[in-house]
């Protein structure tokens, strides 16, 4: 039986773990010069409808690395919907290659392509999660902290794709969250109705300070998602008073780390000072995306249970 990664939810505590250990192990090797080609002669294809600098690059070097190759399918290749359905894609590129990985627009283009594919598809992003980056980020998180339990993560901002994966990632982990944002702009109900069926829902508030005392991460990123741009000039305003800088920093203890998916707007969610200083561990999360997607594509190639 195939195996997905639509959404974080998808995971189970114990498969989220065994993703991390096959990440540890396949980042040990690289630093060590060791060859780790698990997947040899495997075909990914990566299909964008979205521009991207880590979910490419990672993909493309992680698949490489396990000695397979990548196929870059830009959004004028495939125009998914339109030139094409999306159900098509997916049972044409069945045939051909051995995975999957999508970064969309529209999350149900993810749902879609995974119930035509007969082979593994993996959300590189869509407009309501991004799995990957959260399995990075929580595996980034283990190495800085070994047990999770305990560990408290502010997440400072948009509740936006990455917030929605981060809720469902803590939930299943069981570390506590917090998120603070704007009044109307908070997760969406039912990913929070999710949390709670896990036993684990975040706790949220509509002002920052409170929601960083005692915080061990505090995780930001942009107040303007790509496809909303002209919602940005508003955005700016509103979320003035969420910008991740040293005041806010102050209301936390001195261990506290920064977090931030990239690409920052520097001066807006994030202050210079702040994502450049010892505290802040973005370059690690970005780092760890080839190692945890490198373990994911190991991972949903071995075959399931019947």
């Amino acid at each position: 039986m195939k195996r997905d990664l639509i959404s974080i939810g998808d995971l189970s505590r114990e498969e989220i773990l065994a993703i991390f250990r096959l990440a540890r192990e396949l980042k040990e090797k690289r630093r060590e010069g060791k060859k780790h080609e698990l997947l040899p002669g495997f075909i990914l294809a990566m299909i964008f409808e979205k521009p991207s600098l880590r979910t490419r690059v990672t993909f493309e070097t992680g698949i490489e690395e396990l000695g397979g190759h990548g196929i870059y399918l830009a959004p004028a290749d495939i125009q998914l919907g339109k030139r094409e359905s999306v159900g098509d894609v997916a049972r044409n590129l069945s045939r051909w290659v051995h995975l999957i990985m999508a970064r969309t627009f529209a999350h149900q283009t993810i749902i879609d392509l995974a119930r035509a594919a007969t082979i593994p598809v993996i959300n590189g992003l869509s407009d309501e999660e991004h799995p990957c980056q959260v399995l990075g980020d929580l595996f980034t998180i283990s190495e800085k902290v070994g047990d999770l339990g305990g560990t408290k993560i502010a997440w400072v901002g948009d509740g936006n794709n990455v917030c929605n994966s981060l809720i469902l990632g803590t939930a299943l982990l069981g570390l506590e969250l917090r998120v603070a944002t704007p009044e109307g702009y908070e997760p969406k109900a039912e990913i929070i109705k999710r949390a709670e069926e896990l036993g684990r829902p975040p706790r949220l508030f509509h002002d920052p300070e409170p929601a960083v005392v005692g915080a061990d991460f505090i995780y930001t990123d942009v107040w303007t998602s790509m496809g909303r741009e002209e919602e940005a000039e508003k955005r700016r305003k509103v979320f003035a008073p969420f910008q991740v800088n040293r005041d806010l920093l102050a209301h936390a203890p001195d261990h506290c780390r920064v977090m931030h998916c990239l690409p920052a707007h520097r001066g807006e969610e994030i202050t210079d000072e702040v994502i450049d200083s010892k505290s802040s561990i973005v370059l690690d999360q970005a780092e760890n995306r080839l190692h945890i997607q490198k373990g994911l594509m190991v991972w949903l190639s071995r075959p399931s249970g019947p």
